[in-house]
């Protein structure tokens, strides 16, 4: 006779301390069976953190922005109308297993960008050389790695535009570029194969799979089209604070478009034993994670702890913004686009180090209390991390909540 037993799910509520080195020692022992953590972000800010993050735990969640449009990631997307890979490639090769037994070949070859002042008929000739498999980059790849990297390279070359400019392009975006065409436009197939060749400790997920564009309403009336503009990092900052983002399907009017959360994410919130808002451009990898409807809805029904990481040094995207401006701003969005949730849903915790002068602007320790979230105000920054976090500080602060 077979007894049927199913699992019930309760609640509770415990007092940690922080950092918790009993759990930080387990993780570490284990990683394979650590936390759950969430990240929504994009960008680099976070590639260092994630790259100890391994060390503790193979079951990070990285919710990414896909809508880059500077740099090599532009002529992708206005190449193939498609989303930016570059913030997803980058992520991937963040986490990705670096041992002799991760095979670092394959490592070396995504990480690989292309002579950024070499002629066009020489690059095209060494992806061609890639392509056949004597590009000594991909000859050392073994087999049948070599053989899915070789025919994705082959359907990116098919597909080149000649107006495609390919100087200093990664190679590693080239190949999801290729995967991507050579899966009838859908990207998380393609992840799937590139997560497995770099065996990437984590999992990556873009928050959106179309191409699409990020708007942004300045106070001062002025409408920013395209991340690139609105990061101040290839043209000038913007000189007015953010009033209104939103995404956009038409890059040259700037429409408003209805985006709904995609499935697979539903499941990866929902799963979730941490939830991170963390460094990372304010605007463009951080809020504009949580425009798709139903993203905040999941983060209110997970009651898992949530927790901001405010940036440290410069981010051309928080003018006139203070870090406490900054915390209510993210709980305004997360109020706004979960009809009003209570605030313990939505965010738990921020975390800084009001000692520090990394800060753009004097952390205000009350100021941030005021808003009602949970400060924890500890050392975060090292002479060596300065103006950055250190990664295995705030880690230790993570793991120990999550």
């Amino acid at each position: 006779m077979t007894v049927s037993r199913s699992t019930t799910e309760i609640s509770l509520r415990r007092t940690v301390t922080v950092p918790d080195t009993i759990r930080l020692a387990r993780h570490r022992r284990v990683p394979e069976l650590g936390p759950r953590v969430l990240f929504f972000s994009g960008g680099t800010a976070l590639n260092p953190l994630s790259r100890r993050l391994v060390d503790y735990t193979h079951n990070s969640i990285h919710v990414v922005t896909p809508f880059d449009s500077g740099g090599s990631s532009r002529e992708i997307r206005e190449a193939f109308h498609m989303l930016s890979v570059g913030d997803l490639r980058s992520r991937l090769m963040a986490l990705a297993d670096q041992s002799v037994r991760g095979n670092p070949e394959i490592y070396a070859l995504f990480a690989y960008r292309l002579d950024p002042e070499a002629a066009r008929r020489d690059l095209v000739e060494t992806l061609k050389a890639m392509v056949k498999g004597d590009h000594p980059l991909v000859a050392a790849v073994h087999d049948p790695m070599r053989k899915i990297i070789r025919n994705h390279l082959r359907m990116f070359l098919e597909a080149l535009p000649d107006s495609f400019d390919l100087r200093g392009a990664s190679v590693g975006n080239l190949i999801l570029t290729g995967g991507f065409l050579n899966n009838q436009r859908h990207i998380d197939p393609v992840i799937f194969m590139f997560a497995k060749l770099v065996e990437a400790r984590g999992t990556v997920r873009p928050v959106a799979n179309e191409y699409l564009h990020l708007v942004a309403e300045l106070e001062d009336g002025t409408r920013i089209m395209g991340q690139r503009a609105l990061t101040g990092k290839e043209t000038t900052p913007i000189s007015s604070p953010v009033a209104r983002l939103y995404i956009s399907d038409d890059s040259s009017t700037g429409r408003p478009v209805t985006l709904e959360i995609r499935t697979k994410l539903r499941e990866l919130i929902r799963r979730a034993d941490l939830i991170v808002f963390p460094m990372g451009s304010f605007y463009s990898s951080l809020l504009a994670n949580l425009l798709p409807d139903g993203i905040v809805d999941e983060i209110a029904a997970n009651p898992c702890p949530k927790v901001y990481v405010p940036n440290t040094g410069t981010d051309p995207e928080q003018t006139g913004l203070t870090t406490a401006d900054c915390v209510n701003r993210l709980i305004g969005t997360l109020s706004e686009r979960s009809n009003g949730a209570a605030l313990e849903r939505l965010l738990n915790f921020v975390v800084v180090d009001s000692g520090s002068d990394a800060y753009r602007h004097t952390v205000a320790p009350e100021a941030i209390r005021a808003t009602g979230v949970e400060l924890i105000d500890t050392p975060l920054i090292t002479s060596e991390s300065y103006p950055g976090i250190d990664s295995d500080r705030l880690i230790a602060i993570l793991l120990s909540i999550a």
